[in-house]
C-alpha cells in the first residue's frame, strides 16, 4: 500500500462508521411496531443535522487536501443526510395533523356544551320569573278573599271588584273583559251567598261561596255571527234558564211607501193571464204603482192592448242581476212552483213576495185570488206579518279543482237539492260529511237535502218529517236506502254539508236544484251546501203559524178522519160513573 491510498482507505473506514451511526440513529428513532409515532423534539432534529454538517465540513478538507478523487463520497454522504432528514420530517407530520382534527371536534362539542348550558339557564330564569307570577297572583286571591269576609259581596257594577276579580288566577281573554255581557255572548256576574234559614248562633262559621262567572258565546266553529241573541238564554243568580220568547210574528212595517211591484205569472193559462192585466191596470190606476213584469208577460200584454206601454221589463241579465235595487215588492200569480222560480231570479236580497193562489196545493201561497184588492191594500199599507224561509246555497266541486276555492257559479234553492242515479241502473253511492265530521255513506237511490220551506215538498214524500218554515234546520232524508236503519235526520242551520261520488262508486250521480238546473256528478266530484244568508220574506195571510197549519190540513188532509161515534161501547169508568 503506498502513501497517496492511505488517506483514502481513513475516509473510507471513517465514513464507513459514520453510516453505521446514522442508520442506527434512524433505527432507534422510527421502530416499526409503534403504530402512531411520536413527534421528536426540536433539539433531536437540530443534532444530527450539525453533526452531519460536521462531518460535512470534515470531508471538504479532506477533499481540499486530496484532491477530486473524493468527490464520489462527498456526495453519497449528503445524499444520506438529506433522506435522514426527509423521514424526520415526515413522522412529525401524521400526528400533528391528527392531533388538529380532534382539537376540532372537542371544541365544537363544548361549543355544543355551551349553548345547552345558555338554554338550561334562560329556561330556569323564564321559570322563575313565571312562578313569580303566580306567587303575586296567589297573594292578590286571598287579598281579594279577605276583603270579601270583611266587606262582604259586591256587584258586576263595582269598577274596583271588577278590577281585582281580572287578576285572579282565572284570568278570562281581553275580549271578555272588555265589559260585562258583550255583543254576542252572555256574562254572568251574579254573585251568591248560602245562607241557612232561621238564626244562626254560630256566625262565624257561617257558610261563604261565590260561583264562578262565565260567559256564553254562539258561533259556527268558534266564529262569533250574533245569529243568537240574548232573548234566547237568560240567567238567574248565575244560573242558565231558558228565557221567556216573544210569541209575536216577525212584522215588516213601510218607512217609505212602495214604489215599484214586479209581476211573476204562471206561463200557459189563460185564467192567469187575465187576472194579470186585471191587477196591472188596478195598481197603475189605484195606486200609481210602478209595475215591473217578465219579457214574455210584457209581449203577451201589449199584444192584447197597447194600454200597458208603461210597463217594464229587463232586456239582458245585467239588468235582471239589479231587480232587487228597483223592486219592492213582488207579486206572484200561480202556485209553488211560481214562488220557487221568482226566488230563483234574486241571487242575492229577495224583496218581500205576496204569492196568491192559482196552483194545486199552495203551501206557499196563502193569498186568494178573488180578493186581491184587500191583500194588496194590507200589503201596500202594513205592517204585515211575513215568514223568512231560508235557501240553500250549494257549490258543485269538481276533482279536477285544485282546492274548494275553485268551485262553479253557486246555486240557490228555496226547497230542496236531490242527488239520485239518474239512468242508472247500479245504487247511488255517496258519502256524507257534516263540517268536519262523517255522518254516512248513502247506498240508495239518492239524497235529498231540504230546507224547512222544503218539507212538505219532496222530502215528505220520502218520508221525512213535515216542520214548521221558520225552524231553523236542514233536513237530510234519504231515497229509498237499501237499509232498515237509515231515518231521516234535521240537522242545525249552521252546519256545512258535504255530499260526494267516492272513486270507487259503480256508477255516476245526478244533482237537481228545486227540480231543474240537473248536474252531473262524477267520481271525486262533491256537492257543498250550508244556509244562504239571504232568506226568501214571504207575505202571511194571518201570520206564520196558522198559515202554515192551514196548509197541511187543506193541501193534505193532515190526520183527516171520521170522528169516534158516542153511542159506542163505554169504559168501566162511564159505566160505575152512571
Amino acid at each position: 500500500m503506498s502513501l497517496d491510498e492511505l488517506p483514502h482507505k481513513k475516509l473510507a473506514s471513517s465514513d464507513a462508521i459514520q453510516f453505521a451511526r446514522s442508520d442506527s440513529r434512524f433505527r432507534s428513532l422510527s421502530p416499526a411496531p409503534i403504530p402512531i409515532p411520536t413527534a421528536p423534539s426540536f433539539r433531536s432534529l437540530v443534532e444530527p443535522v450539525s453533526d452531519e454538517r460536521v462531518n460535512h465540513n470534515t470531508v471538504t478538507s479532506h477533499e481540499s487536501e486530496n484532491g477530486s478523487g473524493s468527490i464520489s463520497t462527498v456526495s453519497s454522504t449528503v445524499s444520506s443526510v438529506e433522506s435522514e432528514k426527509a423521514a424526520y420530517e415526515f413522522l412529525a407530520q401524521t400526528p400533528i395533523k391528527s392531533t388538529d382534527a380532534h382539537l376540532v371536534e372537542f371544541s365544537e362539542a363544548m361549543r355544543t356544551v355551551a349553548k345547552a348550558l345558555r338554554r338550561v339557564a334562560e329556561g330556569k330564569a323564564a321559570a322563575q320569573a313565571e312562578a313569580e307570577e303566580w306567587r303575586r297572583k296567589y297573594e292578590l286571591e286571598m287579598t281579594h278573599k279577605q276583603q270579601r269576609k270583611i266587606k262582604g259581596y259586591g256587584s258586576c257594577a263595582n269598577n274596583e271588584l271588577e278590577k281585582l276579580a281580572s287578576q285572579l288566577t282565572l284570568e278570562t281573554p281581553a275580549s271578555d273583559q272588555a265589559g260585562c255581557c258583550g255583543n254576542h255572548g252572555i256574562c254572568s256576574h251574579e254573585v251568591l251567598q248560602d245562607e241557612s234559614p232561621g238564626p244562626n248562633p254560630r256566625s262565624s262559621h257561617k257558610l261563604v261561596s261565590r260561583k264562578a262567572s262565565f260567559r256564553l258565546s254562539w258561533g259556527c266553529n268558534g266564529d262569533k255571527n250574533g245569529q243568537h241573541k240574548h232573548d234566547f238564554v237568560s240567567f238567574e243568580k248565575g244560573d242558565i234558564t231558558t228565557a221567556e220568547r216573544s210569541n209575536k210574528q216577525i212584522l215588516l212595517k213601510w218607512e217609505s211607501s212602495p214604489q215599484t211591484v214586479l209581476f211573476i205569472t204562471k206561463p200557459n193559462s189563460n185564467s192567469v193571464r187575465v187576472l194579470c192585466a186585471e191587477m196591472v191596470r188596478w195598481l197603475k190606476e189605484h195606486k200609481n204603482i210602478n209595475v215591473v213584469v217578465e219579457p214574455r208577460v210584457s209581449k203577451e200584454l201589449l199584444t192584447e192592448d197597447s194600454y200597458y206601454n208603461f210597463i217594464q221589463t229587463w232586456d239582458d241579465d245585467e239588468e235582471k242581476k239589479m231587480l232587487h235595487t228597483k223592486v219592492d215588492l213582488i207579486v206572484t200569480l200561480g202556485g209553488d212552483g211560481t214562488v220557487l222560480w221568482a226566488a230563483s231570479l234574486f241571487k242575492g236580497p229577495v224583496p218581500p213576495v205576496v204569492a196568491f193562489s192559482l196552483g194545486s196545493l199552495g203551501f206557499m201561497t196563502p193569498f186568494p185570488s178573488e180578493q186581491y184588492r184587500d191583500c194588496l191594500d194590507n200589503v201596500l199599507n202594513g205592517p204585515f206579518s211575513i215568514t223568512l224561509r231560508n235557501r240553500l246555497q250549494c257549490h258543485v266541486i269538481r276533482d279536477a279543482a285544485k282546492d274548494e276555492l275553485e268551485t262553479e257559479e253557486p246555486i240557490l234553492v228555496l226547497n230542496e237539492v236531490t242527488i239520485d242515479r239518474g239512468i242508472s241502473s247500479y245504487l247511488t253511492y255517496l258519502e256524507c260529511y257534516c263540517d268536519s265530521s262523517f255522518v254516512t255513506c248513502v247506498q240508495g237511490d239518492g239524497l235529498i237535502i231540504s230546507t224547512t220551506s222544503g218539507s212538505t215538498a219532496y222530502s215528505l214524500a220520502a218520508g221525512g218529517s213535515m216542520v214548521h218554515p221558520q225552524v231553523p234546520g236542514i233536513l237530510f232524508t234519504p231515497i229509498c236506502p237499501h237499509s232498515l236503519s237509515f231515518r231521516p235526520l234535521i240537522l242545525p242551520e249552521y252546519v256545512t254539508l258535504r255530499v260526494q261520488v267516492p272513486y270507487n262508486s259503480r256508477g255516476q250521480a245526478w244533482a237537481s236544484f228545486d227540480g231543474k238546473d240537473r248536474k252531473l256528478l262524477s267520481p271525486g266530484d262533491a256537492l257543498i251546501c250550508s244556509i244562504s244568508p239571504w232568506p226568501v220574506p214571504t207575505a202571511c195571510l194571518v201570520d206564520s203559524t196558522t198559515d202554515f197549519l192551514r196548509s197541511i190540513h187543506e193541501g193534505l188532509h193532515w190526520n183527516l178522519r171520521k170522528s169516534q161515534s158516542f153511542d159506542g161501547p163505554q169504559s168501566v169508568f162511564m159505566q160505575s160513573a152512571n
